[in-house]
């Protein structure tokens, strides 16, 4: 039993330097497009468009119903991201900030999770997912927002702190999404895009659901959260 447990950890940590590599090759380029605006993070999100819409429509054969409604929700995360990041004011500071939020999720979740073990989230869904994961990725997300307040010398503390748990629920809903389409379609990765991480949804499903929550809060609250 001990064994089994101590091994549980290890067994989610397989394939963990190639998840490493090809995420130290592709963010950089991600944030480079980002920290220039336009047209790279345009030309970015021209490619990015159909290789999602195509995956969405693999995952979602014979229900036409989910695929219009998946397709819908990537073109508008699309838009999203472009209207946030073409915003004359810090609109590169809003995406690096949640771009944090969300891989800040992921890690925080990834470790923290597979160290603490405990109550599965939806197991029907995501088995390796934890109760645990999640609290400590919303933790660790909550600390990286209220740091990238600081550093930009915008927004209060304590509101992007909560905007970061936010983030994180939100980006972890958005994970498990994709996780039950590819459940339904009975496979495990959206794709064989990106080594290590499979599709390009895989990489960026959580990030899908972050930019349309931000997206959404900054047209609720007149455009200018969450600097103000």
């Amino acid at each position: 039993m001990a064994a089994s447990a101590a091994s549980a950890p290890a067994a989610r940590f397989r394939g963990l330097l190639t998840r490493v590599v090809s995420a130290a090759i592709l963010g950089p380029l991600f944030l480079v497009a980002v920290w220039i605006g336009f047209p790279w993070i345009d030309l970015v999100s021209a490619i990015a468009a159909p290789l999602m819409i195509g995956e969405w429509l693999r995952l979602t054969r014979r229900r036409p119903a989910a695929r219009l409604a998946l397709v819908l929700y990537s073109i508008a995360a699309v838009l999203a991201l472009l209207w946030l990041r073409h915003q004359p004011a810090f609109g590169r500071e809003t995406i690096l900030w949640i771009v944090a939020c969300v891989w800040a999720t992921d890690i925080g979740a990834y470790f923290i999770g597979s160290y603490a073990g405990g109550a599965r989230l939806a197991p029907s869904i995501s088995p390796g997912k934890t109760w645990s994961g999640l609290v400590g990725g919303a933790s660790v997300t909550a600390v990286v927002s209220a740091l990238c307040g600081l550093a930009v010398g915008a927004g209060e503390t304590l509101t992007l702190a909560l905007t970061g748990i936010g983030i994180a629920l939100v980006a972890q809903s958005g994970d498990l999404l994709e996780s039950a389409q590819k459940r339904r379609a009975g496979v495990k990765d959206s794709g064989r895009l990106i080594p290590g991480h499979g599709g390009i949804l895989d990489r960026i499903d959580g990030m899908i659901a972050a930019l349309l929550f931000v997206a959404l809060l900054r047209l609720a609250t007149g455009g200018e959260w969450p600097w103000a």
